[in-house]
């Protein structure tokens, strides 16, 4: 939808992206789009045909990202279906399952209390904020590639920690997904929206590894009006100067 209504990719990117909508509809953590919601329900029956016909096992346990397409996409995946009274769909919430944190509004997630509103029979994971503390987009700083893989390993590392079920759900975002898979030494595999894709993960526990020091968050180039064009090496060509200039970036070390 917002592409449609705001011109091409260029100034998707470099202008509209970063706004938290056009004055007729709004992108800032956006809800679930109806093709979206018919993308869930064809998951929904793919998921009921294997329990039917294939004995797949029931999730033992589901985690969701806080965005709210989201979490409206395993609702509509997961709810109407049948689960064992020892299993039930009852989804926990992930900050580490979110999608890359750009600079971008709609990468930015809702208020846990406006989450509670939207699913108020869900759970949070310890320690969610009120706030989203993690996106900078207002600062100009979108998250390095570098830390959404540490961010995805992470995410892992506490599921498999705290977490004894064998057969899980995630719920997440096709770039974060292939973060995850990265993560876990998985081949690249792209996923289109609304596709699934199974995971056979042996966990075992290892020693503390040392961890290298990377850029975290990392000044993106935008500009203050629709941009003139965009330039591989360069980025946004805006009529003016560019918002860019920038705060330094944060390292994790």
């Amino acid at each position: 939808m917002a592409g449609l209504s705001t011109g091409n990719p260029t100034r998707w990117r470099c202008y509209w992206a970063e706004l938290e909508g056009n004055g007729t509809i709004s992108w800032a953590d956006a809800l679930l789009t109806p093709d979206g919601f018919a993308e869930a329900q064809k998951a929904r029956a793919f998921y009921e045909t294997l329990r039917e016909q294939q004995r797949m096992p029931h999730f033992e346990t589901y985690y969701s990202s806080p965005l709210r397409r989201c979490i409206q996409t395993a609702n509509a995946t997961f709810a109407t279906l049948q689960t064992p009274e020892q299993h039930p769909f009852a989804p926990t919430i992930k900050e580490g399952f979110r999608e890359d944190i750009s600079i971008h509004t709609c990468d930015r997630r809702s208020k846990r209390s406006e989450l509670e509103t939207l699913v108020p029979w869900w759970r949070f994971e310890a320690g969610f904020a009120e706030d989203d503390e993690l996106w900078e987009g207002d600062r100009g700083r979108g998250e390095s590639p570098e830390h959404q893989l540490a961010r995805s390993k992470a995410v892992l590392d506490d599921v498999f920690t705290h977490d004894d079920a064998t057969w899980i759900s995630v719920t997440s975002h096709s770039g974060q997904i292939a973060a995850l898979l990265k993560a876990l030494n998985h081949r690249p595999f792209s996923l289109s929206t609304g596709q699934i894709i199974p995971v056979l993960v042996e966990a075992e526990l290892i020693p503390p590894q040392p961890r290298p020091s990377y850029p975290a968050f990392t000044p993106e180039a935008t500009c203050n009006e629709p941009p003139v064009t965009s330039l591989a090496r360069q980025g946004c060509v805006c009529p003016s100067s560019p918002t860019s200039s920038a705060p330094s970036p944060r390292v994790y070390m």
